[in-house]
């Protein structure tokens, strides 16, 4: 879906609130950097075809991974909201090593996009 009406809702939590999601919704335990929620699958998905899904990003683990990369973590912030994004338009970097690849290079494409804005 490439539509320039379609929304996503972004939230930025700390570590313990994106624990609890990770528990609850993954039945992972411990804080990750980026969960997403996509709305575009599954039997509601009808509902509000314009409603992308919603992107939560720890601030917390941004801003570790961040200063362990040796990068701002605006910059850590983008990487993790492209990603999430990424997710919602359906691409899977767990399950397959070629479909981890196109989503790695969708994202740097995505990126550099970004920078020259």
């Amino acid at each position: 879906m490439a539509n320039p009406e379609a929304e996503l809702s972004i939230l930025v939590v700390d570590d313990s609130e994106i624990t609890d999601l990770n528990d609850k919704y993954f039945n992972r335990q411990g804080p990750t950097n980026v969960i997403s929620f996509p709305m575009l699958e599954g039997e509601f998905a009808e509902i509000s075809p314009l409603l992308l899904g919603d992107v939560v990003i720890s601030m917390d683990t941004a801003r570790r991974e961040a200063a362990h990369s040796g990068i701002s973590p605006e910059e850590r912030f983008d990487q993790l909201l492209v990603h999430g994004i990424l997710h919602l338009f359906g691409y899977d970097h767990e399950n397959d090593a070629p479909e981890a690849r196109r989503m790695e290079e969708k994202s740097i494409e995505l990126l550099e996009l970004i920078k020259n804005i």
